[in-house]
Formats: structure tokens, C-alpha cells, sequence
């Protein structure tokens, strides 16, 4: 706490002194909780207080230097946060209320005439109580007001996640508090980072929180994962080519055993040609979420061409391949992570049912073309995570992940990797714009 002394200065005196130091600090009785109407109590009680500076006097010839201890005890606090979204849909403290007494406190001089203050102790004491019940309301409202707020402008709201797709976190709603929790709902949708306006339309349930052993919960609907899959599909991310070489031998021969009737047709300068395969999704994937797990639906078209150079592509075959992927959440640090299994997988043709029949025997090679060439890269992507929004220096420990229907609920306790005055000093505003609001004046005891 640093509180700025009183200069005075005339052609007669000049007096100084240093800022105040707090050289010891007890809580005796500190409670942190909620209260309705959108707020965040802190109540201290019964705490004391140890302060040092120094005093500087000069008048004509005269000089006094020395410094001052004071101790106050029983301190009093009540301060409360009102918790609002600003226009950007950050989460910020838009008002501090405040009561503060100090109920006794002594003081030692030191200097040159240390006499004299002494003897005139009873009347200074009682004016720096008065100036200290005066001070303690102002400096909470300018911690609460710049500087918890440049901590709170940490919290990620609208940033990219990759080059194709970006994340929004923005507040739907001011902050709704009870007097055991409080709730905050934020948009959570992806969105294609070259088209930052589009919009997905949230067809969820709302999630229904109802643990308690952890100190946050954070709820994620279907249509979170669905956004972020279809964002990925508007990007044009969900396909994938493969031509000559990296299509695996062995499926190379069996695809041209398989169409030797329509490639043994074509002339000599085309049949030779590299074999092309073009898998893309034709929609965006959804996703399920139950109790038991949690799946993710793919239907893709897969394109098989010869692709002769300087010459039109030739089209053997197209066929449907329909999948499902079992996702398994799990927390580290900020980022939920996401790991993708293949569990079912079919192709058929849209074209006829013998042509279905025919594609049987593709069936199975297809399948570990997936697993060992596309699977590895969708995980690769999704192992990165998505960081959820909490401010600098603050990380989840003890997470647990639960599957409801129709969402997911990450639970965790909060820990700080780092001190709140070192991430405040690093965020701390240059300038320091007035408040609308005025600061709370002090209840003196």
C-alpha cells in the first residue's frame, strides 16, 4: 500500500516527507464471499497495520528530520466489487464500495525534537487515525478500479486460436452472483478468421451446474465443439489430397486392380498416370455428447482420379465415406485438449447399390489409410488445445472432466503461478484516466 504525504511549501517553511511504508500487515479475520446483486465481498476485521516514514521540516534556521513508527489495530474493511461487462464483453469491476475504521492507534517518533512530538503525541495520534480512516477507502477504490482491472484486461475475449480459425469469449450478460456462486455466460463460439462477423447458431441445452468440490466449473455445450468444426469447414481445413507418392503402395495397387476395367481403357499416356485421392468433408461434423462419452459424426467424400501432367484429371470412382470418431477432454494448465479415435467407418456409392458392393474390399485398407495418415494430424491439431479465458498468471490445477447429456462440465481449482502485484505491474495502465465513478468516502470510528 503506498499513500502520498502532504508537501506544503512557502518562502518561510518547507516541510516533506517520504511515502508511507507498510512494514507489517495482519489479518486476523478475513472472509471472501458473494453477495447478490452483483458483488464480491471482502470483510477484514480485527486486523493491524505497521507503518514508517520519515518527517522533514525546515523553518528559517530551524530544522527537524526524523521519522515516525505507527502501529493501528483493530482494523476494519469492508469493501465490495460490483462486477459488470464493458463493452468489449470483458468482465470488469465497474464499482468499489467501501468501509474502513481503524479503532486504536500508537505512535513513536525519532529526530531531533522527539520530545516535543512526544508530548503532543495524544493530539497527532488522533490525527493521523483521522487521515489514515480517510485514506484506506480511496486506495481500495484505486486498486479495485485501475488496478484489478489491468489484470482483468488479461483475460483473453475475442483472439485467434490458429491461422484458420479465432475464438470468442465475450460476456453474453453482466455477471450473475448468488450467495454461494457466481454464474458467467459467454458466447464461446469459433469463428473463420476471414469471416470474424459469422455467426453459429447455438442450438444447446443450457448446461446445469450442480458440483461443488471444485472452486471453478466451466460448462461446454455441443454447439461449442460443433462452431469450432464448422468454423474449420468454412476455412476449407477438413480435406485432404494425396497424389503419387503419398499414397501408400499397397493401396495404389489394389485401387488400380480394382478399376483395371475402366483405367486398361483410357489411352497409354494417361494409364501410367499418378493416382489422386481427394478426401473432403461434405458438411460439418456434429457432435454428441452423453454420459457415456463423447462422439463426433464425419461424412466425407472421397474422389479417386488420375491425374496426368498438362492433361485433365480422369475420375475412376466417388464414393461416401461416413465415420465416428470417439473425442476424449481433458484440461492441462489453460487449454482444453481434445484426442480423436476411429471407431466405425463405412463407404458406399451414391450412385448404385452393386457399386456399393464392389467397394467392399476397399473397406478395410481405406480405414488404415485414416488411422495411420489422417488420424495423426487431427490430433496433432486438436492436442494443441483452446485456451480457456482466465487472466495472466492464474492456472487450473486438479481438473476433472464429466460428461452430462448434451455437454461437458471442467472442473478445477485456481492456483497462481505468479504473484498478483508482479502480473499488475506488468499491466499496469501508463496513464491513469479518472474514474466516473467517485471514490467512496471512509466511515471513521
Amino acid at each position: 500500500m503506498v499513500a502520498h504525504a502532504f508537501n506544503p511549501s512557502s518562502r518561510e517553511a518547507e516541510a516533506g516527507g517520504s511515502l508511507v511504508k507498510v512494514t507489517q500487515l495482519q489479518l486476523i479475520t478475513s472472509e471472501l464471499h458473494f453477495q447478490p446483486d452483483q458483488e464480491l465481498v471482502l470483510h477484514i476485521s480485527n486486523a493491524s497495520l505497521g507503518l514508517h516514514f520519515r518527517r522533514q521540516l525546515l523553518y528559517w534556521f530551524f530544522y527537524d528530520g526524523g521519522y515516525i513508527n505507527a502501529s493501528a489495530e483493530g482494523v476494519s474493511i469492508r469493501t465490495g466489487l460490483k462486477l459488470s461487462q464493458d463493452p468489449a464483453g470483458r468482465i470488469k469491476v465497474s464499482n468499489v464500495s467501501c468501509e474502513a475504521s481503524v479503532s486504536k492507534m500508537d505512535m513513536a517518533f525519532g529526530g531531533t525534537f522527539k520530545g516535543i512530538y512526544n508530548f503532543f503525541s495524544t493530539f497527532i495520534t488522533s490525527g493521523m487515525r483521522f487521515l489514515l480512516n480517510q485514506q484506506i477507502c480511496p486506495v481500495l477504490h484505486h486498486a479495485g478500479i485501475v488496478l484489478l482491472n489491468s489484470l482483468l484486461d488479461t483475460v483473453p475475449v475475442r483472439s485467434s486460436v490458429d491461422d484458420l480459425v479465432g475464438i470468442d469469449y465475450s460476456l453474453l450478460k453482466d455477471p450473475v452472483v448468488s450467495s454461494g456462486n457466481m454464474d458467467l455466460e459467454f458466447r464461446g463460439t469459433f469463428f473463420p478468421l476471414t469471416d470474424g462477423n459469422w455467426s453459429f447458431f447455438n442450438r444447446a441445452v443450457e448446461p446445469q451446474l450442480e458440483e461443488e468440490e471444485r472452486m471453478v466449473y466451466v460448462a461446454f455445450s455441443e454447439s461449442f465443439f460443433e462452431s469450432a468444426m464448422e468454423s474449420y469447414f468454412r476455412a476449407g481445413a477438413l480435406q485432404l489430397t494425396l497424389v503419387g507418392d503419398k499414397v501408400p503402395s499397397d493401396l495404389d495397387l489394389l485401387l488400380r486392380a480394382t478399376y483395371f476395367g475402366s483405367i486398361v481403357l483410357l489411352s497409354p499416356t494417361v494409364i501410367n498416370s499418378p493416382l489422386k485421392l481427394k478426401l473432403q468433408a461434405v458438411s460439418p461434423p456434429r457432435c454428441t455428447i452423453k454420459p457415456s462419452g463423447t462422439t463426433v459424426s464425419v461424412t466425407a467424400s472421397l474422389t479417386i482420379t488420375l491425374a496426368p501432367p498438362m492433361l485433365p484429371e480422369v475420375e475412376l470412382s466417388k464414393m461416401i465415406m461416413e465415420g465416428r470418431l470417439s473425442a476424449k477432454m481433458t484440461l492441462r494448465g489453460k487449454a482444453l485438449r481434445t484426442k480423436l479415435d476411429l471407431r466405425r467407418f463405412q463407404i458406399y456409392s451414391n450412385q448404385s447399390a452393386l457399386e456399393s458392393l464392389a467397394l467392399i474390399p476397399l473397406q478395410a485398407p481405406l480405414k488404415t489409410l485414416l488411422q495411420i495418415g489422417v488420424m495423426p494430424m487431427l490430433n496433432e491439431r486438436t492436442w494443441r488445445g483452446v485456451q480457456i479465458p482466465l487472466p495472466e498468471g492464474i492456472n487450473f490445477v486438479r481438473e476433472v472432466v464429466t460428461n452430462h447429456a448434451g455437454f461437458l462440465t471442467v472442473g478445477a481449482d485456481l492456483h497462481f503461478a505468479k504473484g498478483l502485484r508482479e502480473v499488475i505491474d506488468k499491466n499496469r495502465p501508463a496513464t491513469v484516466v479518472d474514474s466516473s465513478v467517485a471514490p467512496p468516502s471512509a466511515v471513521a470510528a
